[in-house]
């Protein structure tokens, strides 16, 4: 028999058949980027594409699915668009990451190391090293002392910061 590893679910969590996750933090990241060209074009800011035809080109989408793709992830602040106008040429806006963009790159390149593990049938086609040196960078689940957390050692319980904000709202609608 196998047994399960999973997270250590505190409190009022631990029965799972007594409470929904209707405010899952993964849901509303998975509505934003979820799906494959979103994901994809992230992955081009990050290598440094800016421009409308190079997101569409690289990620072999069709231009209607680029714009609708950009338009989202610039709407919710992953993306911001700026002008920019080459000599003889009207001006044009390319697409740069802001710092929220920036912040999802642990995530992206997780899939990524994820997807090298275990999708590749051998050597990952790129490394992810340190510039400076070349060491290797991984995407690991450490807590804030540097310690590495295996899933049997994370322990999932409710914010009492989000309980605040909710009971306001509770007390209202009696």
């Amino acid at each position: 028999m196998m047994s399960v590893m999973a997270a250590v679910m505190e409190g009022p969590l631990a029965d799972l058949s007594s409470w929904q996750p209707t405010e899952c933090s993964i849901a509303k990241a998975i509505e934003l980027v979820g799906t494959r060209s979103a994901i994809l074009i992230l992955r081009e800011a990050y290598y440094g594409t800016t421009r409308f035809d190079g997101f569409a080109q690289r990620v072999g989408i069709t231009d209607a699915a680029a714009a609708t793709q950009l338009r989202k992830l610039t709407e919710a602040g992953l993306l911001t668009k700026q002008p920019y106008r080459e000599e003889g040429k009207r001006t044009r806006h390319e697409y740069v990451l802001t710092p929220k963009g920036r912040d999802l790159l642990p995530a992206v390149l997780a899939l990524m190391q994820w997807g090298d593990t275990y999708l590749q049938p051998g050597p990952p086609p790129l490394l992810l090293v340190e510039e400076a040196t070349g060491a290797p960078v991984r995407v690991q689940v450490r807590s804030d002392a540097g310690r590495e957390i295996a899933l049997d050692e994370l322990a999932v319980r409710l914010n009492p910061d989000y309980l605040d904000t909710i009971r306001p709202r509770k007390r209202a609608k009696r």
